[in-house]
């Protein structure tokens, strides 16, 4: 076979050292064009094909209040939840723009069983923090942004992640900078105790999780593949139900990522 191509492949070679050079350099430069487009169209069709925004966090972060607000913008009464709930949202500048939020219950029994049905699907995904119970529950909160961070789907795809640093209205509410500090520091720990997984004879690591962040560095956001941002929100309101709500930030985050 490569002996039977080997003459035409003579021949294409000698028309390539008659090519003028300058003919010559504009053929290679629509050739990388080209070439180009291609991994660019086929890279935007994955995207595209992934049009789930996961609303995460722990039990009681707020996730499913925020969930209403964004589809009605009103206040509603909401309970722990033990399934998933999803609805399409249109982007109010660009109503031709939509994403399909999806609600998964934060309950430590049922979290991990719900994200791994729907991560393959997520564009992004919004991590909701409960700002005023964080200080107590921020080991909790790192160890599941910790299990979803190293989770190999998640890092291939590379969703665009929010950290919503919910019930902002509440006095003793933590800063999303100071929310952002604590958890780089707990998932550093987190990961440096993680990497000692039990190793096979050979020294191979066994079901060892993948590596959060820079070898060698103390881990901040920046090192992850995906795009990690902060916002400060407050689903409920100072008023409670008869107040407005302060999720702006959340609302052009998910303009953008539409």
């Amino acid at each position: 076979m490569a002996g039977a191509l080997e003459p035409h492949l003579e021949a294409l070679r000698r028309e390539l050292r008659a090519l003028d050079p300058t003919v010559l350099s504009v053929l290679l430069a629509l050739i990388a064009v080209i070439v180009t487009l291609l991994i660019w169209r086929l890279v935007q069709g994955r995207r595209s094909s992934r049009k789930a925004v996961l609303l995460l966090g722990l039990c009681d972060a707020g996730k499913t209040l925020l969930f209403a607000r964004l589809l009605t913008g009103r206040y509603r009464d909401t309970q722990t939840s033990i399934t998933d709930s999803s609805a399409v949202y249109r982007v109010s500048s660009d109503k031709s723009a939509n994403v399909t939020l999806i609600d998964l219950p934060g309950h430590e029994s049922l979290r991990l069983q719900f994200l791994e049905r729907f991560k393959a699907a997520a564009r992004a995904i919004v991590f909701v923090v409960d700002s005023v119970a964080f200080q107590r529950e921020v080991k909790d909160v790192a160890e599941f942004l910790y299990q979803v961070l190293v989770d190999s789907t998640v890092l291939k795809n590379a969703p665009a992640l929010l950290i919503a640093c919910n019930k902002q209205d509440v006095t003793m509410a933590k800063s999303a900078k100071l929310i952002q500090q604590q958890l780089e520091k707990e998932l550093n720990t987190l990961r440096v105790t993680r990497s000692a997984a039990p190793t096979s004879l050979d020294g191979s690591a066994i079901g060892g999780p993948a590596q959060l962040g820079k070898k060698g560095k103390d881990f901040d956001f920046s090192q992850l593949p995906m795009k990690v941002e902060f916002v400060e929100c407050s689903a409920r309101g100072s008023k409670g139900e008869e107040g407005d709500a302060d999720f702006e930030g959340l609302e052009k985050w998910l303009a953008k990522i539409a």
